[in-house]
């Protein structure tokens, strides 16, 4: 039965050619987008578990910012170190000279007071974003951000600054004379005095034998350098620590986005094979809506 007032044909393909459009404009979103799910109404499901990895992968961006800056503090500090033991290496020298004997022992040591200025500018310099490992008023643990998961939060590597402190500043950072505590501010050597404390001229008396001897300062330089050089180990592990644990933080960061992709990325392929499809669809919905109308056209030609 053919009707004036209502086309059932028409309204059919009207309703057919809305759903192709609907189609056909989610698919164009996902190729301007990239994305198959970008909201939560794509799949709440999905959605949401992406949004939680890509606030992850955002902190773990942060850690590896940080990372870089510890690795570099790190590394300060270990230069730091090898220059102290050159110049710890040059009293030992001095120290050996004057065990010759007819030595000047003025010359040698103004030599060693020069050097033991050189430490202390060493250590005072040795600051990194206002960070000085190996000189402070306090020791204790330093925490290096290393990782971040969102049930536990943030994960740390620790380094003791008690291990490799060189000696004791004040809350500025200037070499404290008055205090004992770092291996080149130490007292409780054979000598009695720290390697940055003692002096020697032509005026003192001085020899190779009794507690402030050059026996006892030789071997005072010589535990100084041995412990200088395990601080110097130590800030090696860490920084071969803080290394791995960026090249971790990186793939770790690597796996989520690609988790993230699998989850909400669009298959440019399909979407493109798709979007072609529904072109045509939505051409022939258009044709397929105009012969439908063309119905009440037939209805006026059976009147004349």
């Amino acid at each position: 039965m053919s009707s004036l007032l209502t086309n059932s044909a028409s309204m059919t393909a009207l309703q057919v050619l809305g759903q192709t459009q609907q189609s056909l404009q989610k698919t164009q979103e996902q190729i301007s987008t990239g994305q198959r799910i970008s909201s939560a109404s794509d799949n709440a499901s999905y959605w949401s578990i992406a949004t939680k990895m890509k606030s992850n992968v955002g902190a773990l961006g942060a850690v590896s910012d940080a990372l870089a800056g510890s690795n570099q503090l790190v590394s300060t500090m270990s230069t730091a170190v090898q220059s102290t033991i050159s110049v710890l290496q040059v009293i030992k020298n001095d120290l050996v000279q004057a065990t010759s004997p007819g030595q000047d022992l003025d010359k040698i040591g103004t030599d060693i007071a020069a050097q033991q200025q050189l430490l202390i500018s060493i250590g005072q310099s040795s600051t990194f974003n206002g960070i000085n490992l190996l000189a402070a008023s306090t020791t204790g643990a330093v925490n290096f951000a290393a990782s971040y998961d969102s049930r536990s939060g943030v994960s740390y590597l620790s380094l003791d600054t008690g291990t490799t402190l060189l000696f004791t500043a004040d809350s500025v950072g200037v070499y404290d004379s008055t205090g004992t505590s770092g291996y080149l501010a130490s007292t409780a050597g054979a000598s009695g005095t720290s390697v940055l404390g003692f002096a020697i001229d032509s005026a003192t008396p001085i020899s190779t034998t009794g507690t402030f001897s050059i026996t006892n300062l030789l071997k005072d330089v010589e535990s100084a350098i041995s412990n200088v050089t395990k601080a110097g180990s130590i800030l090696g592990a860490t920084q071969t620590n803080i290394s791995v644990q960026s090249n971790f933080v990186s793939n770790l960061s690597d796996s989520l986005t690609a988790g993230v992709g699998a989850l909400v990325d669009a298959n440019m392929n399909e979407a493109s094979t798709k979007l072609a499809a529904l072109q045509v669809q939505q051409q022939l919905g258009i044709q397929a809506l105009s012969i439908a109308n063309s119905n009440t056209q037939l209805i006026l030609r059976l009147f004349q």
